[in-house]
């Protein structure tokens, strides 16, 4: 995406608050008219002291009321406009947050699992913060810079026409200036904006797994990948530092040569009584005014071009593509019919992972999916949650093409548990009721007992009021398990999805829990994946996955009577016990 395609974009958003908009740039005018309208007053009262041997103060009262009131209403004008400014900036970029973080609740999963968490997060906050920051300082001086150098302008070639010629001629050399400078830091602003992005994913990764990285002694190469990264990091930084500081000096530089040669000539032009000395100490005023937003103009392009690297990165994500919806729901009343005909999958298109996948499972029945790792049984269950869609084939539930109905419908239909965890911040309470909050607490703690999360959680000091850090950091893998659990348990929908729900629990809990699950499917259809294969003994179908495909089908003394490699498997697990 190219910086002036962003520009466009970022100025769409503006666009929604364009009274404010409209109100800041009047305000701005007349902040800046006031302020440039002073040096006339000025010149005017010098000339009259300089051309009498006393002071008239009865002609200079009054201009000196006039600066006064000019003053004021400059001073309270610009207030207004930095207030303005700042609103307009703070919301366009809240506007671009929410679009952004609307747009993940949106994505397919798979971009999700293709991008860095951190990243992702460094661009909704990091470089908001830095698009906000240059958005409101391109504001405050942007505009204000371009009024005061068009009102310089007039004023001097009003004053004398040559001089302000002079002035004219010279002004290109700062804009090539800041132009050549501009183009060389929006590339090194996009790299640092990357590389921030990385190290905060690499920070991320790192701290969220930080048990994992001592157990395994990784924090001595941990720290050189870091560093490796912040140096990078630290090299970009530097070079878009380099570009944007050289910007300053170097239009100042041209400015001093544009107020000498206005001293110089304005000198001559007052020695001949061409001028007089207040017009030349208005010009020299003016000549001060019109070279200082030169200055402030080249800095706020340095920082706007970081700002529009930030707001690309957050359009990228804006412009994500969302999941293809259906405009059909889901009927109410589901039984759980389902008719798996010749379904196929990959992640990478170029390498098949399901293939001819074919079965049916009617009302109230059990499916078991069993099979070394990495055959696909995660796999299957993300597709019957639409989590990824299929490439070939279907999936009916009671009669219905699950990809032509919309996913919310699907999902409120099936509860999941898996293997892995994932609890937020809040309470207990919470996340039991997560997706559930209208139900009471007695609901809450009956379901607690039948999952057998009850009897940990009134251990707690603060019962179910008990603050979950995040991630549920301050409880065992099991106990998140269970809340997990629990929170199913008080959803009692038709489809039960469990992925390993019981991996984390000692066999005695697995044992209690088992049999709530056993009352708990019962009348609902069911989706088991386990490795531990004397838990799902009783399932009506067994499916046994290898390599992509179902290679056997069955109940257990069907397939222990195949000889096959359930049996085999079956056989390792308990030889292996």
């Amino acid at each position: 995406m190219t910086s002036k395609t962003i520009v466009k974009r970022v100025i769409k958003y503006i666009g929604k608050y364009r009274f404010s908009f409209i109100l800041s740039l009047v305000l701005t005018v007349t902040a800046t008219l006031c302020s440039l309208y002073i040096p006339v007053l000025a010149g005017e009262a010098i000339d009259m002291i300089a051309g009498k041997g006393n002071v008239d103060f009865y002609r200079l009262t009054p201009i000196l009321i006039v600066i006064g009131v000019a003053l004021i209403v400059s001073g309270v004008s610009q207030y207004f406009v930095n207030t303005l400014n700042n609103r307009i900036s703070n919301s366009t970029v809240r506007d671009m947050r929410n679009d952004a973080f609307l747009k993940i609740q949106t994505v397919p999963v798979s971009y999700i699992d293709n991008q860095e968490t951190g990243d992702i997060v460094s661009r909704i906050i990091a470089d908001a913060e830095q698009f906000a920051d240059g958005l409101i300082l391109g504001f405050q001086n942007l505009f204000s810079g371009v009024v005061t150098i068009l009102g310089t302008l007039v004023f001097m070639l009003t004053i004398n026409l040559w001089i302000g010629l002079i002035v004219v001629v010279l002004t290109p050399l700062s804009l090539f200036v800041s132009r050549f400078i501009s183009r060389k830091t929006y590339k090194y602003f996009k790299k640092q904006s990357e590389q921030r992005g990385r190290e905060t994913a690499f920070i991320d990764e790192m701290i969220s797994n930080i048990s994992t990285v001592k157990a395994y002694h990784r924090e001595n190469k941990n720290q050189n990948e870091f560093d490796e990264i912040n140096n990078q990091l630290g090299t970009d930084s530097l070079k878009a530092t380099f570009f944007s500081s050289i910007t300053n000096p170097g239009t100042r530089f041209i400015n001093s040569l544009v107020y000498a040669a206005v001293g110089f000539s304005g000198a001559i032009f007052a020695l001949n009584g061409i001028i007089t000395v207040g017009n030349l100490s208005a010009f020299l005023a003016y000549a001060n005014q019109y070279t200082k937003p030169f200055n402030d103009i080249t800095g706020v392009i340095t920082e706007l071009q970081n700002a529009i690297a930030c707001a690309g990165r957050m359009l990228e994500i804006i412009d994500a593509d969302s999941e293809n919806e259906a405009e059909k729901e889901l009927p109410n009343n589901i039984e759980g019919n389902f008719d798996v005909s010749d379904v196929a999958f990959s992640y990478d298109k170029n390498r098949e992972l399901l293939k001819d996948l074919s079965f049916k499972l009617k009302k109230g029945q059990r499916l078991a999916i069993v099979g070394p790792t990495g055959c696909g049984k995660t796999t299957l269950i993300n597709l019957f949650m639409r989590f990824y869609d299929i490439d070939k084939g279907s999936i009916l539930l009671d009669g219905i093409d699950i990809n032509s109905v919309t996913r919310k419908s699907l999902r409120k239909n099936m509860g999941m548990v898996l293997q892995d965890t994932w609890l937020r911040s809040g309470t207990i309470r919470d996340n039991i009721a997560f997706g559930n909050e209208n139900v009471t607490d007695e609901e809450i703690i009956a379901a607690a007992k039948q999952s057998h999360a009850h009897s940990f959680i009134k251990k707690l000091k603060m019962g179910y009021d008990t603050p979950v850090g995040e991630d549920g950091n301050n409880l065992s893998t099991g106990q998140k398990q269970l809340i997990c659990i629990t929170r199913v348990m008080l959803s009692l929908p038709p489809i039960l999805i469990l992925d390993e729900a019981t991996s984390s629990i000692d066999l005695v809990t697995e044992q209690r829990i088992t049999r709530s699950f056993m009352k708990l499917m019962k009348d609902r259809t069911s989706f088991v994946v386990a490795h531990r294969l004397s838990t799902i003994v009783g399932s009506d179908l067994i499916l046994v996955m290898k390599d992509g495909r179902v290679i056997e089908s069955g109940n257990h003394n069907q397939l222990m009577e195949a000889n096959g490699f359930y049996k085999q498997l079956y056989q390792s697990q308990f030889n292996a016990n």
